[in-house]
């Protein structure tokens, strides 16, 4: 379920990078669409969760947890878009991706095999294929290209292409300890604090939301000085709701992955997004897609998911 959990979370994902390229190619800004987008974000989000499950009240743990995991989420957005401005689109979108495959490497190294957590030579091995399946996916300019710039740009959009990578992995280092916590009932990091019964609180994700509109929207206040088209509110409504699609059925992988799905969900959620985006970019707007790239992705998936002991056993080799 975690697997399927994960995929419907990419699919949700690539609809919202979508809403976000027909909002800017309609006249619109990306200031203006995450402003609106977080928003309502927000709204849906609070619709799936407290309302839903007729939860209102709220406790100092989960509010802080939340604030501080939308503060890392608009600081990734942030970055990114700063990455964006001053170097190549692709190979950056690419880092961004490739960062997926880290958390489950840092739960192995943490946690070990007293909670569940292994990582063996497939692991790695997978993990590279899937690295450089994501980089040949999604890097339209080369690495010369890059280098032909100014020093002083290309050293900008380092420093921003790193920030953007270190968030996005503790972002969803973040997402995965709390689902660890909520199905292993046992494990906390602060004794009495980070419970699983405070850390499920329904308000986690609006929580999350309230952070990061708060610094988006007074980002956009200060910057812009115009009302935003009937367009940019549409594409918005639409990618927040597919946004708060997506973290819903992430989170929801997090916390029902057992052990090795834990090791290659956020993987599988990376190359998911990546060939969703790729299909409707492709239909679309008619670019081209390396899809051998994409094989190349699924072939680390194969290696890093499957235990090839077992496989080996059941052949009777």
């Amino acid at each position: 379920m975690a697997i399927i959990s994960v995929c419907l979370a990419s699919l949700c994902l690539a609809i919202g990078n979508l809403f976000m390229r027909k909002s800017i190619d309609s006249g619109g800004g990306a200031k203006t669409y995450l402003a609106l987008q977080l928003s309502f974000s927000l709204l849906v989000a609070i619709l799936l969760g407290p309302v839903k499950a007729q939860t209102y009240s709220i406790n100092g743990q989960v509010a802080c947890f939340g604030l501080f995991t939308g503060l890392m989420l608009v600081g990734l957005l942030f970055f990114l878009g700063k990455a964006l401005e001053k170097g190549p689109s692709g190979l950056t979108f690419s880092i961004l991706s490739s960062a997926a495959v880290f958390p489950g490497l840092v739960m192995a190294v943490v946690y070990g095999k007293a909670h569940g957590f292994t990582y063996t030579v497939w692991h790695a091995m997978g993990s590279v294929l899937v690295i450089a399946g994501l980089f040949w996916a999604g890097k339209k300019v080369s690495v010369i290209e890059v280098e032909g710039q100014k020093p002083k740009r290309v050293m900008k959009w380092f420093v921003f292409v790193t920030a953007m990578f270190v968030l996005h992995i503790l972002l969803l280092l973040l997402y995965q300890w709390r689902g660890l916590i909520l199905s292993t009932n046992q494990l906390s990091l602060v004794t009495n604090f980070f419970t699983p019964e405070k850390l499920g609180n329904e308000w986690f994700v609006p929580m999350m939301y309230v952070g990061a509109v708060s610094v988006q929207m007074s980002y956009f206040l200060k910057t812009e000085r115009r009302w935003p088209s009937p367009k940019e509110w549409l594409y918005s409504f639409a990618g927040g709701t597919v946004n708060s699609l997506c973290t819903f059925f992430l989170l929801y992988g997090t916390k029902t992955a057992s052990a090795l799905e834990s090791l290659i969900i956020f993987p599988i959620y990376s190359i998911g997004t990546i060939v969703f985006s790729n299909l409707w970019s492709q239909r679309l707007y008619g670019e081209q897609v390396n899809w051998r790239a994409c094989q190349i992705c699924a072939m680390g998936i194969v290696l890093a998911s499957v235990d090839w002991r077992v496989a080996v056993a059941a052949l009777g080799w």
